[in-house]
């Protein structure tokens, strides 16, 4: 592999798998709000959220971490603009402390907070804007969770991004494609990958514990181990269920998080790290298979985008599902059937918000791929022609993208209406 694609392939690790507390849309919203607070110097006397559909989807059914049980749009920016630290970017809400609740419990009964709805914008897309008495400041994120595109104080822009060129030039995931990325798995050197791997392995396996240990949520992990059994199938479903019931819950621990997801980063990783431990593998094959499972997921999902209506626990599941292929010997031809098995199956799964149920999703995706391993080292795969399924690998990839991006933007819409109680069903 040349240096260069090496170096692509490392930086988008990097730049993919970082930290977050809880789920990604809130923790978003705060850091939005965080950053607002700081530009503005003082305590606000207004606290304005305008947002897109998608991060109100991916709001309205989680607790907001580190807030006492707290769910919403207002509470993620009021904990933000109170008492966050918008250095910790995705940890924005760690240095919350019980007065900055109780400060926010008394304004969200107030009419200090209020939010808008923006149409025609990006899927993800935040701005934050706090008044007091004598000054304004505004914080727009939009394409990525900490991508600040617009930083304004009293009408002056003191920071504006150029959000498609300089992300393109330094974040180009164009790179990627199945092939080299076995490649780059067979030959990383293991270090490259003990800030990205490492961290994500000792996070995700530390919320995944706690959600098997703790009742979140309704306890999909517990209940599949309870119900089931104890075979390395459902350990994999049950640790990834698992790590999303506590996060969709509220846990204060963080996840290492893949395409702007933490469910999707439990989702690449427990799986892959169950099934490691049960052959016995060792910490290297560990880690490059985590690489794989990592790296396939982003490929997907850039073809889709960072919110629609497509599951992320689909492409999330594709990752982990070629990974297991990986640990068992699978070839290239193997692994492209894994991936072409699990979506073939199980790709019209709709995103309707971030909640407690993504844990079942969670199980049920994992599930799925882990028929598309078995199917797929029995030398069966699904064909060019049948679905969306077409005849290579990526063009396979693209045309689900395709689906997730163009196809389902209508679904999407008409699901925010459901959740907004806007559509009036017949008797």
């Amino acid at each position: 592999m040349e240096k260069s694609t090496y170096q692509a392939y490392l930086d988008i690790l990097k730049q993919e798998l970082i930290p977050a507390l809880g789920c990604t849309e809130p923790i978003a919203i705060a850091l939005a709000a965080a950053k607002a607070r700081e530009v503005l110097g003082e305590m606000p006397t207004s606290l304005e959220i305008q947002c897109s559909g998608n991060i109100i989807k991916n709001v309205m059914g989680v607790v907001v971490p580190n807030s006492g049980g707290m769910k919403g749009i207002g509470a993620a920016a009021l904990l933000g603009a109170l008492g966050g630290d918008a250095g910790k970017e995705l940890e924005v809400l760690t240095t919350v402390t019980d007065e900055h609740r109780q400060k926010a419990k008394e304004l969200l009964k107030t009419d200090f907070f209020s939010c808008t709805l923006k149409e025609n914008v990006d899927n993800l897309y935040i701005v934050a804007i706090l008044h007091s008495k004598e000054h304004c400041a505004q914080v727009s994120i939009v394409n990525r969770h900490t991508l600040f595109a617009k930083i304004v104080k009293d009408g002056q822009t003191l920071y504006e991004r150029d959000i498609f060129q300089q992300d393109q030039k330094s974040y180009d995931k164009s790179v990627l494609n199945v092939k080299d990325i076995l490649e780059f798995a067979e030959t990383v050197q293991i270090p490259d990958l003990e800030d990205t791997i490492g961290v994500q392995i000792a996070c995700n396996t530390a919320i995944s514990e706690e959600g098997l240990r703790e009742q979140f949520g309704v306890q999909v992990g517990r209940t599949l181990l309870d119900r089931f059994g104890n075979d390395v199938r459902t350990r994999a479903r049950a640790r990834a269920a698992a790590g999303s019931d506590a996060r969709m819950s509220g846990c204060a621990l963080p996840v290492v998080i893949n395409s702007g997801s933490g469910n999707q980063g439990v989702t690449v990783s427990m799986p892959v790290i169950e099934y490691a431990e049960h052959l016995k593998v060792g910490k290297e094959k560990l880690y490059r298979a985590l690489a794989i499972s990592n790296l396939i997921a982003i490929h997907q999902k850039q073809y889709i985008g960072s919110l629609s209506a497509f599951c992320g626990a689909v492409t999330a599941a594709c990752g982990a599902g070629a990974a297991i292929t990986y640990l068992y010997g699978g070839d290239y031809e193997k692994i492209c059937n894994t991936i072409t098995n699990t979506v073939a199956n199980i790709g019209g799964i709709v995103c309707d918000g971030a909640k407690p149920s993504c844990a079942a999703k969670i199980a049920s995706a994992v599930d799925a791929a882990i028929m598309a391993h078995e199917l797929s080292m029995c030398g069966h795969a699904f064909c060019c022609g049948e679905g969306i399924v077409q005849e290579d690998i990526e063009t396979t990839i693209q045309s689900v993208g395709y689906v997730g991006r163009v196809g389902m933007r209508l679904t999407d819409t008409e699901i925010l209406h459901i959740m907004t109680n806007q559509v009036h069903f017949d008797d």
